[in-house]
Order: structure tokens, then C-alpha cells, then sequence
């Protein structure tokens, strides 16, 4: 049988706007990798959402003055534009707050609890005196047990990483209303991950095939010996817990948000009508072996999808686990972290407020895409954003074929013929497109998509001095195979770029006048003995100091709250 891939993009919180190191954390390399994959002929599915419940979403409500699900409706819209302006191919986008995955999420913690794996446990939490309530996660903040640091919530400590749970928090307050809340003792229902350890253990050994930094994070949770993990909150926005006696609870975003790869794929069968068997279409999915499931996460969420769910898989039973992780490092922003609460940054709101003159997406994707921190943190500037989109995408891509089709159209009337003679560098380059070709294959399918990018601007670049060297515009008798072996590499790297660079590669293949969809294998295919391209066009176009100018203001500033909710109640109401 055929293999199936199922991609996923980690659910963002819908509490703010994304930044671009959201982008490049997932859902860019996993947009990438999709398109490779449907490029490839693969059977893939796309799949992504929006994490819209827990504390986060709360607290931000509340601090707007309106009601969590007001506030996740105006967010879901604003997330879904800006992946759309991003050209990420989702086939479904949903969103945890939905009735579809509420349903899921209820039996997926019943079947859990049935085999077992949920108990009930009293633990001590703060407690605000004077907003009357426990403080669950983002509620309370204080000083890291582990660095100290000041700023640390009570679920994770943005500036080490650890886990946290709130009571370990030292002098903590209610974010609310600043105030120190008292440590008082309630019940909880926990997932027993210490049962599922052994399982959850002798899978993480098999997969050899990970990237060292998401085999090594899980293999060092499980040395230290995984502990039965709270599942349920005292929230009022989520899941609500589906037993007696927890009817003012929620099960813990972490443990439903992920579940939404399930339910958004449970949505996509059902909104899909010429899809008659529904169920057998979600086994195919989830269950059916020959499906490969891969995640693409931030290095924050690695211990989620590497130790939480996969052992809620093992312990419900009946879903496949993952087959790889695409785990990112951090994006940091001119020497900073990127931080939303610091305005630190470039947000992409601004990408989709109707700029006529805005950037294309397309440079957007293949700078970032240059900069994904696949091993170690990467960081983005501007004087490099503007150097490597001048001199690569511009200078080296866009110029070279831009060359090309020109001459072609202007000299030799669009025809594009085999030559009679070839000589050893026409031939040899031919036969290199072919290896470059290869290599890039490899890259994208383990998830190398870097070095994908730079092997194919290698081409270009070989391209680029072949065509200066042959002068075609001076060697006549060197025309036809000059322009022949320059149409082939630039056949290749439209192809090559259509994960990376999708409209762009579109404009290539009308270019060169070939068919309306490629396929991975058409780029060595070699093009016809007499071939008629159509008319060129530049395809990227120099950035200005002004212009780079003109974007640093705009992207960098990070609007409140209540003025995006306001600003998309007026679009709505218009």
C-alpha cells in the first residue's frame, strides 16, 4: 500500500496575534513539507486549528472586558487571514471551541478513564482571597523555583522552559488583581503517565529516526521518571469534565488541545460530501498503519507531542502514534527574544491591513523559510533580511531566470529548441540537474528544508555563471544549447521551489509555457525538442533602504487588545 501523510502545524493560542517566529516554529516548515509531499503525489492531509481555550484566552477576555468566546472568534479570524495571506495550505482549520471537538475530547478522556489510566488526586493550589477562585496557570505568576526568574506563570517559565505547576511558584500574586493568594487544598483528576511509561518508553527507543534534539528532550523526560500530571482545571472556559462531581472543571488545555488534530480531521471527512464512507475516511487517517503522521512543533511544545500525547495515545488505544517530529528551535528578533507582551518583534498583523504596495508573501516565506531554526535559535534582522532577499532571491533566482526567458523571447522569438551539438559542459550540466534534483528530494523528505533551499540556489547560481561564460549573446553556434541546458535549470527550479515559493514557481511554469501542474518527477524530465515559452516577467524586484524602512516601522508595532477586537467588529459590522 501506498504511504499517507498526515500533517499537522501546532494550534496556536488565539490570545494575541501571531509573531514570525510563530511561523517559522510550524506552520511555515509544515506548509513546506506538505506541498512537497502533494508535489511528490503522496496522499497528504493538512491539518491545523486554533487552541483557543485555558487560561490564557481568560485572562485576556477578561482584561478586554468581553467574553472568552468573543474574544476567540475575533482572533480565529485575524490567525485564519494571516496563514492565508502566508499561503499555508491547510486543507482544514478548525478550532477547539467547536461542538465537533468537544464531543471528541469528552470520549477521547473516557476511554481513557475506562482503561484506567485517570485517577483522582487532592493537591494544594493558590487561591484568591478576593476574586473568590483557584488560580490555574496564567492566573498566577511569581519567581521560577528553578531560575528565579521574576516572570514566571504558573504553568511554564518562559525563561528556562520547566514545567511548572502553580503552587511551586515562590512569592506568587493573582495577575487579576495583584494580590498574594493562599495555598488551599482541592481535587483533581490526573493522567497516570507512570503506568503508561514503559509503553510510552519502548516506542521513543524505536524511533531512532528523530532529530537529535526532540529524541534526546523526550529520552531525558523519561529518565527522570514521568509522574501522574493533572488534567483538569478550575476554568470556566473549555471542555467541561464529562463525570459527576467535576461539573465546575475543565480538562487542561494541554490535554485537549492536541486532541484537535483529531477533531479537525473529524470536521474535514464531515464538511467533505463526495466522501462517503465518513468513518473508514477518519480510520484511514488516524488508525490505518500506512499512514505516517508527522507533527511540526516549537521546541516548547516537543515534551507535549513527544511524552503527553503519544502516551493519551497509547493509553486510549486506538489511534496511530506519530511517526516524526518536526521540533523548531526559537526565532530571536535583533539581539532579543521575540515577545509579544514586550512589543519585541515583527507581528504579522500588519501583513494584511490592505497595503497595496505590501511585501509579497513570497519573500516573506523564502527568507523565512532560509531562517527556519531547524538544529539551534536563529535570529532575524533586517540588513540581512534585505541583503539575502537582494542578492539570493533577487540577484540569483529572479535575475537568472528573468536572463533566460528574455533572451529567449527577444532572440529567438520563444523557441526553445534540442540542439545537434552539445559539448561536454552542456552535457555534464544537464546530468548535474539531475543529482541537484535528487539531492533536494532527500532534503525536503528529512525534513532538511534549508539545506533544500540553498542546494537549489546553488543551481541557479551554476546557472546563472554557465550562462555568463557560454554568452550566447556573442557565441551564436552556442545559441541552441546554451538556451536549451538554462531552460532545463530553470524548469528544475520551479519545481524545485513550489513547497517553498508556490506563486512564484506558478509564474516560472507559465514562463516556460508547461503544464498547469507539476509533478516532483517533471523536473528532469527533459522539455521538447522544439518548445515554445510564453512571454517573461521579473518575478522579484530589489528592496530599497526606504522600503525596508517603510516595513520596520509598520511590522514592528504591536497593537493592543481592545484595538484589534474594535477594529474587527467594525470590519464584521461593515
Amino acid at each position: 500500500m501506498p504511504e499517507r501523510y498526515l500533517i499537522t502545524a501546532a494550534l496556536p493560542y488565539v490570545n494575541n496575534v501571531p509573531h514570525i517566529g510563530n511561523i517559522v516554529g510550524s506552520h511555515l516548515p509544515a506548509d513546506i513539507f506538505a506541498r512537497y509531499c502533494r508535489l511528490k503525489g503522496r496522499e497528504t492531509l493538512f491539518i491545523g486549528g486554533t487552541d483557543e481555550h485555558g487560561s490564557p484566552s481568560e485572562i485576556a477576555a477578561q482584561k478586554a472586558g468581553i467574553s472568552p468566546k468573543e474574544l476567540c472568534d475575533t482572533f480565529f479570524a485575524i490567525h485564519k487571514e494571516i496563514y492565508e495571506w502566508f499561503d499555508i495550505s491547510y486543507d482544514n482549520f478548525s478550532r477547539t471551541s467547536k461542538p465537533i471537538h468537544h464531543e471528541l475530547t469528552k470520549s477521547f478522556f473516557l476511554e481513557l478513564q475506562k482503561n484506567g489510566f485517570i485517577s483522582e488526586q487532592k493537591m494544594h493550589m493558590p487561591y484568591c482571597l478576593k476574586d473568590k477562585r483557584f488560580l490555574a496557570d496564567r492566573f498566577v505568576e511569581g519567581k521560577c523555583p528553578h531560575c528565579a526568574y521574576d516572570g514566571a506563570r504558573g504553568d511554564q517559565c518562559e525563561q528556562c522552559g520547566s514545567m511548572l505547576i502553580p503552587s511551586e511558584l515562590i512569592k506568587p500574586i493573582c495577575v487579576l488583581c495583584k494580590s498574594t493568594p493562599e495555598i488551599r487544598e482541592t481535587t483533581h483528576l490526573f493522567l497516570n503517565l507512570d503506568q503508561l511509561q514503559p509503553k510510552l518508553g519502548d516506542w521513543i527507543e524505536k524511533n531512532t529516526h528523530w532529530k537529535p534534539q526532540v529524541r534526546n528532550l523526550a529520552i531525558g523526560w523519561l529518565k527522570e521518571g514521568l509522574k501522574k500530571r493533572a488534567i483538569t482545571r478550575d476554568l470556566k472556559w473549555g471542555v467541561k469534565v464529562p463525570i459527576a462531581g467535576y461539573e465546575n472543571k475543565v480538562l487542561y488545555v494541554w490535554f485537549d488541545a492536541p486532541i484537535g488534530y483529531i477533531s479537525s480531521t473529524k470536521e474535514w471527512v464531515q464538511n467533505n460530501s463526495h466522501l462517503e464512507k465518513k468513518d473508514y475516511e477518519l480510520k484511514k487517517w488516524w488508525v490505518d498503519k500506512n499512514t505516517k503522521l508527522f507533527h511540526f512543533v516549537g521546541k516548547d511544545n516537543i515534551p507535549f507531542h513527544t511524552i503527553f500525547f503519544p502516551a493519551m495515545l497509547i493509553g486510549e488505544g486506538k489511534y496511530n502514534l506519530p511517526f516524526q517530529i518536526g521540533g523548531y528551535q526559537f526565532m530571536n528578533y535583533e539581539g532579543g527574544k521575540l515577545s509579544k507582551s514586550k512589543g519585541h518583534g515583527v507581528f504579522c498583523e500588519t501583513f494584511i491591513e490592505g497595503d497595496k504596495d505590501a511585501l509579497p508573501a513570497e519573500v516573506w516565506r523564502f527568507y523565512l523559510a532560509l531562517k527556519l531554526p531547524e538544529v539551534r535559535d536563529t535570529e532575524f534582522t533586517w540588513a540581512e533580511f534585505e541583503s539575502r532577499v537582494n542578492t539570493e532571491l533577487m540577484g540569483n533566482l529572479s535575475n537568472f531566470i528573468n536572463r533566460v526567458t528574455s533572451f529567449i523571447n527577444d532572440k529567438k522569438n520563444g523557441e526553445v529548441r534540442k540542439p545537434k551539438k552539445m559539448n561536454a559542459e552542456d552535457t555534464e550540466l544537464l546530468l548535474q540537474i539531475k543529482d541537484y534534483v535528487d539531492k533536494v528530494d532527500k532534503l525536503y523528505d528529512n525534513l532538511e528544508i534549508v539545506s533544500a533551499i540553498q542546494t537549489i540556489l546553488e543551481l541557479s547560481a551554476k546557472g546563472n555563471q554557465y550562462f555568463q561564460n557560454n554568452a550566447p549573446w556573442k557565441q551564436f553556434e552556442r545559441q541552441d544549447a546554451v538556451l536549451y541546458v538554462c531552460a532545463s535549470i530553470c524548469k528544475a527550479l520551479g519545481v524545485m521551489l513550489t513547497p517553498v515559493i508556490p506563486k512564484a514557481s506558478g509564474k516560472i511554469r507559465n514562463i516556460l509555457n508547461l503544464p498547469k501542474e507539476y509533478t516532483f518527477a517533471d523536473a528532469i524530465k527533459p522539455l521538447p525538442e522544439n518548445h515554445k515559452i510564453g512571454m517573461h516577467e521579473i518575478l522579484f524586484y530589489k528592496l530599497e533602504a526606504a522600503k525596508i524602512q517603510e516595513l520596520k516601522e509598520k511590522t514592528t508595532k504591536l497593537g493592543k487588545v481592545e484595538e484589534r477586537i474594535g477594529k474587527h467588529k467594525a470590519h464584521s459590522d461593515h
